[in-house]
């Protein structure tokens, strides 16, 4: 028997810059196709921060609690669920709820928890996957043989943005903030990174690619990058935006797009729908399941922390050190 309250995290006040508090909250009621997660660990985000600021407001419907990726036990399931059963180890990306001792998913955006992978190693999976598989190969197209420039390399994003797009057959290049962040992504398979803070990437992209450029782009920067990625874009080249942590702001120059044929495309992965994230894990469950079973893809982890402590998470979130992805253990 379930009890009718759990532990979660609230934000006080649900004012900008205010503290994040463990609570007692009622526990949440499956409905329809959702299955009920007793939650193990949870990813923390990018998402979740700007949440906390007021700026990425939960969904209509979707819990007011943060935390957008666990992994657990499914302990209940709805009515309409016919993929999952009570007892199932899973991941699953979700609309919010994740930072609790219990979280809602919808089935489509649950996967198994391939065997021998923990509970954190499991958590840190879905949020990065999905944007990165739908932005690099849904949307990007990315190619065997093509180069790919990946910004924020040390990133959970940018971690498993480099290994997912050298799997693919892709020569990549990251740009990141530390001399020891350029030797760990290269360890991870990048075959050239630009430390930004010291390194002009316009510059070093054109020497390493005979002035050709790279085919495609993954910027979670925006602001005043815009232009410098539309420098470093080949002929028909493509710019996947993802997120605006530089800004939100910037001045085009409109012919580089005219002459080189260049795509912009932009994406938000949360209110995207269900038929969209059902073949996004469809296609992450076929491709991705076998690498991480031979070990050819591994999530990189950065730091775990307790439930209790999700504030000095969203510190290590803010602190530039930080490389791979910050877990919550339930």
């Amino acid at each position: 028997m379930l009890s009718d309250s759990m532990r979660g995290i609230d934000i006080l006040n649900h004012q900008p810059d205010k503290d994040l508090h463990l609570i007692t909250m009622p526990m949440p009621r499956v409905s329809g196709e959702q299955v009920l997660i007793q939650v193990k660990a949870a990813g923390v985000n990018r998402p979740d921060w700007m949440q906390r600021q007021g700026l990425y407001p939960a969904p209509i419907g979707a819990s007011a609690v943060l935390g957008l990726e666990v992994s657990g036990i499914v302990v209940a399931i709805g009515p309409d669920v016919t993929q999952l059963a009570v007892g199932d180890a899973v991941c699953a990306l979700l609309n919010g709820g994740g930072y609790a001792e219990y979280a809602l998913a919808e089935q489509h955006c649950v996967l198994p928890i391939p065997q021998g992978l923990s509970w954190i190693a499991a958590a840190a999976l879905p949020e990065c996957l999905f944007t990165v598989w739908s932005n690099l190969v849904c949307f990007g197209a990315l190619q065997a043989g093509e180069t790919v420039l990946i910004h924020g390399g040390g990133s959970g994003i940018g971690t498993t943005a480099i290994q997912i797009a050298r799997l693919l057959g892709a020569r990549v290049i990251v740009t990141t903030g530390s001399t020891e962040k350029v030797e760990r992504c290269l360890g991870l398979g990048a075959e050239i990174a630009i430390h930004y803070q010291n390194q002009d990437f316009v510059e070093i992209i054109q020497q390493v690619t005979d002035k050709k450029g790279v085919h495609l782009i993954l910027d979670m920067i925006g602001g005043s990058y815009l232009n410098r990625n539309l420098q470093c874009l080949a002929t028909e080249g493509r710019l996947m935006q993802i997120a605006i942590q530089g800004g939100n702001q910037a001045e085009i120059a409109l012919w580089p797009i005219m002459a080189k044929r260049l795509k912009i495309s932009g994406s938000t992965l949360r209110n995207r729908d269900h038929q969209f994230k059902a073949e996004l894990a469809r296609q992450i469950h076929h491709n991705v399941w076998p690498w991480l079973a031979q070990a050819q893809f591994s999530p990189v982890i950065d730091s775990v922390f307790s439930l209790a402590d999700a504030g000095k998470a969203h510190d290590r979130l803010n602190d530039t050190q930080h490389f791979g992805k910050i877990i919550l253990e339930i």
